[in-house]
């Protein structure tokens, strides 16, 4: 498995060390040319959860909803689920 490959590397990197496997597996896909496991679409929609909370929050748990950032184009979308067996 990945974390016990890259255990050393991945020591201190934040996060128990997930830091390490996210930003190298994003590295590695750039550097190799192929799809990384995270698009722009998923950076946004990671990142407004934090915004949503806060409003559910404040209105006493209210469902929020969600914004879809790719316009309907997650539909045809192929999705990257794992990281690279590799890196």
């Amino acid at each position: 498995p990945l974390w016990k490959k890259y255990e050393k590397d991945a020591e201190g990197a934040g996060h128990g060390g997930m830091d390490y496997f996210v930003i190298n597996a994003f590295v590695e896909a750039a550097k190799r040319k192929v799809p990384t496991t995270q698009d722009v679409y998923d950076a946004a929609a990671i990142s407004a959860i934090v915004e949503l909370s806060e409003r559910s929050v404040s209105l006493g748990g209210a469902p929020q909803e969600f914004p879809d950032f790719t316009g309907g184009r997650w539909i045809r979308r192929k999705n990257v689920y794992k990281f690279n067996d590799e890196y």
